[in-house]
């Protein structure tokens, strides 16, 4: 990878030749729509870093491969563990912004995702199946393995149990059933009904790819209701050792916290510059993306993109 100045210069002038291509593909589909961006104050100089004790790159791989490889042994000595696979996803990332406002910002970010399956399998049967360990990903650093932030004993503990349950479990017969959610199926449930919905370009159908289209659109706002006034969900890239928390997005936006749901109600969007310009923001929210094509499934072109969502109950007095 050159990471030198003249790739970043050549990089840079590809980006504006990219931009002056799609405005002429954009005028010759018969649209005189200009990309307009609300306002942002200027913050010039800043340097962010998410919170973290170790760098998982300073540590050994020896280091990480022997914990993996303790942490298998462990599940396949418990009965009816018959595999285990393990993982360890470590990123660090440096990303330097500026803009022609004077934004100019430097921010570092540690993040991983730790992750063990459990694989058990009837011999007599050649039925199988799989239990995977809950752990979040997670903005920490190396410490997350080691006793901070997530208990790792209790968890490996509990995945042959719940494999065996699994195991044991015969097939849902077609029904009307009343349903026990535990919190960790409701993470996914949340990010998709509240988190992608609420992307407003999302809404707007400008984006339509991978999570669909949404059915939380603008004229919808102040009257959805998604739940009862006991749900509040918060977009947050603010908390500390979120997975999406930055100190800046990559439109220059500092960091926010805002509803998405209030009193069970829809309240809010995520936001890019150019689309809370486009519908009557006054500011972004932050939720700008521009990872690379090779970093992520978007594009390479900032675009909203859910960040972290943050259910919660308030109880009226």
């Amino acid at each position: 990878m050159d990471l030198t100045l003249n790739a970043a210069a050549k990089v840079a002038s590809q980006a504006v030749a990219m931009a002056k291509l799609s405005a002429q593909v954009i005028r010759a589909a018969g649209s005189d729509e200009r990309v307009e961006l609300a306002g942002e104050p200027v913050h010039s100089e800043k340097t962010w870093v998410s919170s973290y004790d170790i760098d998982p790159f300073a540590v050994p791989d020896e280091e990480k491969a022997g914990l993996l490889a303790e942490w298998s042994a462990r599940l396949l000595a418990a009965n009816g563990v018959d595999h285990v696979d393990a993982s360890l996803l470590t990123v660090h990332e440096n990303k330097f912004y500026a803009d022609t406002a004077g934004t100019v910002t430097t921010q570092q970010r540690v993040r991983l995702h730790p992750a063990f399956t459990a694989v058990s399998v009837d011999g007599s049967s050649g039925e199988f199946d799989s239990m995977r360990t809950v752990a979040p990903p997670a903005g920490r650093g190396w410490e997350y393995l080691t006793g901070t932030g997530w208990d790792w004993d209790d968890e490996l503990e509990r995945i042959p149990e719940l494999l065996a349950e699994k195991m044991r479990a015969p097939s849902v017969d077609p029904g009307l059933y009343d349903l026990v959610v535990d919190p960790s199926n409701l993470w996914l449930t949340i990010h998709e009904s509240i988190g992608h919905a609420t992307e407003l370009d999302r809404a707007l159908g400008y984006e339509a790819a991978y999570a669909g289209t949404s059915f939380a659109t603008f004229d919808q706002l102040g009257k959805l209701k998604y739940g009862s006034e006991l749900m509040n969900v918060t977009g947050d890239r603010t908390a500390e050792h979120g997975l999406a928390t930055v100190g800046y997005d990559d439109e220059g936006v500092e960091a926010q916290s805002w509803d998405l749901v209030k009193d069970g109600t829809l309240v809010g969007y995520q936001l890019d510059r150019r689309i809370a310009r486009l519908t009557g923001f006054e500011r972004s929210n932050g939720c700008a993306f521009a990872d690379s094509p090779g970093m992520c499934r978007c594009s390479g072109w900032p675009m909203c993109r859910c960040g972290r969502t943050r259910p919660g109950c308030r109880r009226r007095i």
